[in-house]
């Protein structure tokens, strides 16, 4: 079977364009090998219309029970290559191969690395990339937030309902969160921030001990710590783009056109692992919308 669209993806992106692909009566799968994206360890949404407040997971939820109510087919499978066949895409994946006349690429976007050492060794053993995912192992215990965004301080304030102290370290004079999130923490007598500050190395035994900074922090370099949560940025899943022969930016971002095209006839993008700076949800649905109607316009012949 040769679909008309593979939607390769499953978070805010990929199942928006699967909701319009649905509407637009094409034939079409969505592969998706982590369904809901990086969404799913959001605590708390706060900012998508017509929700005062839930988790990613529970937005996630939502959005895969509407495409789904359409007929759409998702299909947990983890894509390792996109090569053109004839007409078509062929479609590589851990759970067999698939064929499909156009793509649409919401493949988002990995956590970043701190890269110091200790880091990979303690992974799973104190150091965490997901407070969702994780903090109730800290129960009562010191932990740290590395990076100074929005996210890292919703990471911080969700860690504060469970360890005794949370940290949050930036390396910059002052963190970047949003006004309302940025208040909360400094209202929050759990939460001590350390700025103009860098982890330079993660030590410990078995678990996490301590975290080694590059300038003395109450008269030592030493924090005392049980666990270390890092939020210092994403970066793109664009590989099976590159190798599509898709054109990337500087920063290894998708490069697109006004109707989420990219230069690979066909082949489209949307959501967080496209160019661009705001890396929202919203902005992330409302793309895979778009990247949907210009596949179904390509399908019919009309680009």
């Amino acid at each position: 079977m040769i679909y008309d669209l593979a939607i390769i993806g499953g978070g805010p992106a990929g199942l928006s364009a699967a909701i319009y692909a649905a509407r637009f009566r094409m034939k079409f799968v969505v592969l998706a090998g982590n369904m809901g994206g990086t969404l799913v360890n959001t605590h708390l949404i706060e900012n998508w219309p017509g929700e005062k407040s839930l988790s990613g997971a529970a937005l996630m939820d939502k959005m895969r029970e509407h495409a789904e109510s359409l007929g759409a087919l998702i299909k947990m499978a983890s894509v390792s290559k996109i090569s053109k066949k004839g007409d078509a895409f062929a479609i590589s994946t851990d759970s067999g191969d698939f064929e499909a006349a156009s793509i649409i690429l919401a493949t988002g976007t990995k956590h970043r690395k701190l890269g110091v050492p200790g880091e990979d060794k303690f992974h799973g053993r104190g150091v965490s990339y997901c407070a969702v995912c994780d903090a109730a192992f800290f129960r009562n215990k010191t932990v740290a937030v590395i990076g100074g965004s929005d996210s890292a301080a919703k990471e911080a304030l969700l860690l504060s309902e469970f360890a005794q102290k949370a940290y949050l370290i930036y390396r910059k004079e002052k963190i970047r969160a949003e006004p309302i999130n940025a208040e909360r923490v400094a209202k929050n007598k759990k939460i001590e921030v350390i700025t103009k500050t860098n982890v330079v190395e993660i030590k410990g035994d078995k678990f996490v001990t301590k975290a080694v900074l590059d300038k003395p922090h109450n008269s030592s370099k030493e924090l005392s710590l049980d666990g270390v949560f890092i939020d210092i940025g994403h970066d793109p899943e664009s590989g099976i783009a590159s190798g599509l022969g898709v054109e990337l930016d500087k920063a290894s971002e998708i490069i697109v056109g006004c109707g989420l095209e990219t230069n690979v006839p066909g082949v489209f993008a949307a959501g967080d692992v496209t160019s661009g700076s705001f890396k929202q949800a919203i902005s992330a649905a409302a793309q895979g919308a778009i990247a949907a109607s210009s596949a179904y316009r390509f399908i019919s012949g009309c680009i």
